[in-house]
């Protein structure tokens, strides 16, 4: 198992960030990381996403929601095909700070017997992640509302 982990602080409210993040068609809009996204943020359900990663091929995966608490969690496991071999759990935490911002921390927990091969490619998708995180800060900072 490899675990990632980064932290961003918006000044704006959790429901303002859970509303850019969870708007998926305009992730094209602001989104430098995952460029292009559809589905429904709900648990249960298969979001389709095309990521781009920074010097690497852009990919497209079709992670199942886990958790979708509004304002609170977003989460989804995206897997290879056959199970064991590599999987991703990807998950966006949003904590109301006192004082009217969200603290939010992107994370990705990685398991799979391909882990000890992938160690340089997930590593490197911390830039990513952080990449992602000044956008997000960016899009809900902003007054327009999508």
């Amino acid at each position: 198992m490899r675990e990632i982990a980064t932290v961003i602080d918006i000044a704006a409210t959790p429901e303002r960030v859970w509303e850019v993040l969870t708007d998926l068609p305009r992730y094209e809009e602001w989104n430098p990381f995952i460029r292009h996204a559809s589905g429904t943020a709900a648990p249960g359900r298969r979001l389709k996403l095309r990521v781009f990663p920074t010097g690497r091929r852009p990919m497209t995966f079709r992670p199942k929601v886990k958790a979708a608490a509004p304002a609170e969690e977003l989460r989804w496991l995206g897997r290879t095909v056959l199970p064991g071999l590599f999987s991703g759990e990807h998950r966006f935490v949003l904590t109301d700070l006192d004082g009217g911002g969200t603290r939010v921390v992107q994370s990705e927990k990685f398991t799979g017997l391909l882990v000890p091969f992938l160690r340089r490619s997930i590593t490197a998708t911390v830039t990513d992640f952080e990449s992602l995180n000044k956008a997000l800060k960016k899009r809900a900072e902003t007054a327009h509302r999508p």
